[in-house]
């Protein structure tokens, strides 16, 4: 039973990683990251289970702790890019004199 469990998960982590590289948008891909790493935490304690070692579920906990802190990393990236690109639409003859002020070109 438990040996299908972990043919499932390998199946479904399969399946993150082709939606990460197909995923249609950003967040698509990071959604997809997060289930791989969520997927990997599960599979990480059957595979305790069924070794009956103990020292996995560590690993499991850890892994975890950082899949959920890169996740929230790359989200806050790609919000702030994501906003400064709308700053830069809504305001773009600022952004072209500052830069002409920076190479000593006025407008």
């Amino acid at each position: 039973m438990f040996i299908g469990a972990s043919l499932a998960l390998l199946v479904t982590m399969c399946l993150a990683i082709a939606r990460a590289v197909v995923g249609p948008s950003v967040y698509d891909r990071i959604l997809a990251a997060n289930m791989f790493g969520t997927k990997t935490v599960l599979f990480l304690a059957v595979v305790s289970f069924l070794s009956g070692r103990p020292d996995f579920l560590d690993l499991a906990l850890a892994y975890a702790l950082i899949n959920f802190v890169s996740i929230v990393a790359v989200l806050q990236f790609v919000e702030r890019r994501a906003r400064n690109r709308a700053l830069e639409a809504q305001n773009p003859v600022a952004d072209h004199a500052e830069k002409g002020a920076a190479d000593g070109k006025a407008l």
